[in-house]
């Protein structure tokens, strides 16, 4: 028995890879940047890989489970994480898996009837949230509405939602997603959010933490891809929001814009009416504000920014958000979104 790194640049053993967990009802990631393999006589008979700190595609022939091959596997992701810096590590499996990676340390964080969130680690959910609580002075004994959003970047659209919400609830937290697989950096959409809402006393701008809508809870979101994983992972997304951010926060309404354009987010939307009821959450479900007869999209004024029409991108977005569009910085962005055609 032998236990390799594959070469992630060999197309030969990505595919050798890809049947493997084919038998696994497993589909490989091409995001994860390590992954590892145990062979006996050049077959393999288990693996795992990691996405920087995430744990995925991990799956262990049922011949061999048992032997401490799960053990040897996830010691060389660890460690190769403790090496890049890593010391925090979730990972997002099968439901059956539970024990597994409860005997090498690992938490729940929330689970669906089919997948579990698990983590380990200097960090945990919890901390996260009482540091959310501390550092913008949250009132845990008063109710208050959520809003979760990417902004990319920060519309009037995005602007009506929140002005709308804080109308209606005594105080609103606006998590921007934290994760920077956008066009906009994460900073500078959390910055144009802040810009944008400054008027509004009643509104917290907070950092969406690595628990929503992130690469640990919700891969599909930044890939736009409608699979068989989309519906799980949009039920874990929201039972990390009810069962977490829900209890701990004190929340009892979280808004959604309605979805006219994207059957992801759509079914996001629909998987959270579900969900988040059964944490006493009522999720509220906003028309978009339109322009000229045309709901306002973020993904239009990427469109027109790479078309430099500013004119028009002018009737969508708040000055300030303008005024970072015309900056060198802002410009930048449009040659980069010339390049290229990812969907968030």
């Amino acid at each position: 028995m032998t236990i390799d790194k594959l070469n992630l640049n060999n197309p030969n053993e990505i595919e050798e890879i890809k049947n493997f967990l084919a038998d696994f009802q497993l589909k490989y990631d091409s995001s994860v940047d390590y992954t590892v393999v145990a062979r006996e006589n050049q077959k393999i008979v288990a693996t795992a890989s990691k996405d920087k700190n995430i744990v995925k595609c991990f799956a262990i022939d049922n011949n061999y489970q048992g032997e401490g091959l799960s053990t040897q596997l996830l010691t060389s992701l660890i460690n190769k994480m403790f090496d890049e810096g890593y010391y925090h590590s979730i990972v997002f499996t099968k439901l059956i898996n539970k024990d597994l990676f409860k005997g090498m340390g690992y938490k729940e964080v929330a689970h669906t009837d089919k997948v579990i969130l698990m983590e380990m680690g200097n960090k945990n959910i919890n901390k996260t949230l009482e540091k959310i609580i501390k550092k913008y002075n949250i009132d845990t004994t008063k109710k208050r509405a959520m809003l979760v959003m990417n902004c990319n970047p920060f519309t009037l659209g995005h602007q009506y939602l929140i002005e709308k919400v804080a109308s209606e609830n005594e105080e609103v937290l606006v998590f921007v997603v934290e994760e920077d697989k956008s066009a906009f950096p994460f900073k500078i959409r959390y910055e144009l959010v802040q810009k944008g809402v400054s008027h509004l006393s009643n509104v917290k701008v907070i950092e969406g933490t690595e628990y929503i809508i992130s690469s640990a809870t919700f891969p599909n979101y930044f890939l736009r891809k409608e699979d068989d994983a989309l519906i799980e992972y949009t039920k874990l997304d929201a039972s990390v929001c009810g069962e977490k951010f829900g209890k701990i926060l004190n929340i009892n309404k979280r808004y959604v814009g309605e979805e006219p354009y994207c059957k992801v987010t759509n079914t996001y939307n629909n998987t959270l009416k579900e969900i988040l009821p059964k944490y006493n959450i009522e999720v509220v479900v906003v028309p978009r504000k339109e322009v000229e007869g045309k709901a306002i999209s973020a993904s239009y004024v990427r469109e027109l920014l790479k078309e430099e029409n500013f004119q028009e991108i002018k009737k969508l977005v708040p000055e300030t958000t303008y005024e970072f569009l015309i900056s060198p910085q802002g410009k930048e962005i449009g040659e980069k979104l010339k390049l290229s055609n990812a969907p968030h």
